[in-house]
């Protein structure tokens, strides 16, 4: 027998078509990826998305795929029935495990928070790696190539392509037009499509046809049936009644981002708002601030400028369909202002104009803080769009005591920019506070010398200040 039919003969016959073969290892690869798109999207209002969360969970993701291509390549026989069972398993853990409502009771009733981010990604995102990571290993043996690195290299060819696909299309396409619950359908769909397709000739029609149905029925069942808050590709939104009554407001309306409360209005006339808020709109009044071009990084609700006409505003907002949500659901009329759907760094790094207030309220919540809007190089750019005589003010998130590294280390970052400004601490009844910076444009002025009993200029630098 020459070397060429042994090759031939090593390989098991099966009359199913290699075009069949490549689309279930192209589906494998678009839904793999796709479920790990979608749990760190379901991760974001809970806790964040910053790198130390996104890295880890992609970390568990790769780790969990590598044990699905060992336990694949150690399959020696029953091939086709064992992807199938795989795929039904894998879709019902997306479609269900992966659904918003699951997602949110899953956090809502598991404490402490990194016990429930576990759970989801061990229990759900690793599972689905591993089942459909043994997707390749396992066809490959069923590939009439010559060679094993032609058989592999195809079927990889095929997975990887599906998984650069399912990345493009459902962040760039399905999250932004048809949301988060249509990405889990998608990705449960394709495989439950595939399954009876994937079975020998010999066997009945209907294997996995069944089960397909009744995993399907429930996925639309948890993904539309049960009530959904409002999801983009960027956050999670949802108006409710305050959960508590807030002293002096009258029928308050919360405007939740991400499980967090970024706005705030009541039905007084005029209404009232978050304190943050209010306390932004007085010291815009107090300083005689009329007229002027105002930027805000971070739309919220877009009570800043609510009802008012004394200036000219600007929203700057990473998610496009905040300004809809807020109008139809939170405000019940249009915004006071224009709105470009952008991310703020990218914004005022690229933008030319010039702002006479610079508003940053980029942060819901310690969970949903952007990290590149807290650096030094950030702050350097909002101070490039001010006027010469401009302002720029911050709010932040931080402990009321500004005593954590955290809040340390942001309000150096600040004043490293624009030397010292002014702090207000709105809240001292809870750990984390509002904090208003408040900071001028121009260079920032030279670093102080502490008064000391041996030199003491006191009196000299209160005359020259005058």
């Amino acid at each position: 027998m020459s070397a060429e039919t042994a090759a031939r003969a090593a390989v098991p016959s099966t009359s199913l078509p290699a075009a069949v073969l490549f689309a279930v290892v192209f589906v494998e690869g678009f839904s793999s990826l796709g479920a790990e798109i979608v749990a760190l999207r379901r991760l974001v209002p809970h806790v964040g998305s910053a790198i130390t969360v996104t890295a880890p969970t992609i970390g568990f993701f790769l780790l969990a795929l590598a044990l699905g291509y060992q336990a694949g390549g150690r399959v020696d026989g029953d091939y086709l029935a064992r992807v199938r069972r795989n795929f039904l398993y894998a879709a019902a853990l997306i479609s269900l495990g992966l659904a918003g409502p699951v997602a949110d009771a899953l956090f809502a009733h598991l404490r402490p928070v990194p016990l429930a981010y576990l759970v989801l990604v061990g229990a759900v995102l690793c599972p689905v790696a591993w089942l459909l990571g043994q997707t390749v290993p396992v066809l490959t043996n069923l590939l009439r190539h010559e060679r094993a690195g032609a058989r592999s290299g195809a079927a990889l060819y095929w997975s990887t392509l599906g998984s650069f696909l399912g990345s493009l299309s459902l962040s760039v396409l399905v999250m932004q037009w048809l949301g988060v619950a249509a990405a889990v359908l998608i990705c449960a769909g394709l495989l439950l499509l595939v399954v009876p397709f994937i079975r020998d000739p010999a066997a009945p029609r209907w294997a996995g046809v069944p089960a397909s149905l009744a995993i399907a029925a429930g996925a639309v069942a948890v993904n539309v049936v049960l009530p959904q808050q409002v999801e983009t590709a960027y956050a999670t939104y949802r108006v409710a009644a305050a959960p508590v009554a807030l002293p002096g407001m009258l029928d308050p309306r919360v405007f939740w981002v991400n499980n967090s409360v970024a706005s705030l209005i009541d039905g007084s006339e005029p209404p009232r708002y978050s304190r943050y808020i209010e306390r932004l709109r007085a010291r815009l009044e107090e300083m005689g601030v009329r007229n002027k071009r105002i930027l805000v990084l971070g739309a919220g609700g877009f009570t800043l400028s609510h009802r008012t006409t004394t200036n000219d505003y600007l929203y700057v907002d990473i998610d496009p369909a905040v300004r809809e949500l807020a109008e139809r659901d939170f405000l019940g009329e249009p915004i006071r202002g224009d709105f470009v759907a952008a991310d703020a760094r990218q914004f005022v790094a690229g933008s030319s104009a010039r702002f006479d207030v610079v508003v940053v309220d980029a942060y819901s919540a310690l969970t949903s803080i952007p990290a590149h809007l807290v650096t030094r190089e950030f702050w350097r750019d909002t101070r490039k769009l001010l006027e010469p005589d401009g302002v720029m003010f911050a709010n932040l998130i931080v402990d009321n005591r500004l005593a954590t590294s955290y809040a340390r280390n942001l309000l150096a970052s600040i004043e490293a920019e624009y030397g010292r400004c002014g702090v207000e601490i709105l809240f001292h009844d809870r750990p984390q506070s509002n904090v208003l910076v408040q900071c001028f444009a121009g260079p920032p002025p030279q670093a102080g010398v502490p008064y000391t009993d041996e030199i003491n200029r006191a009196d000299v630098d209160i005359l020259r200040s005058q």
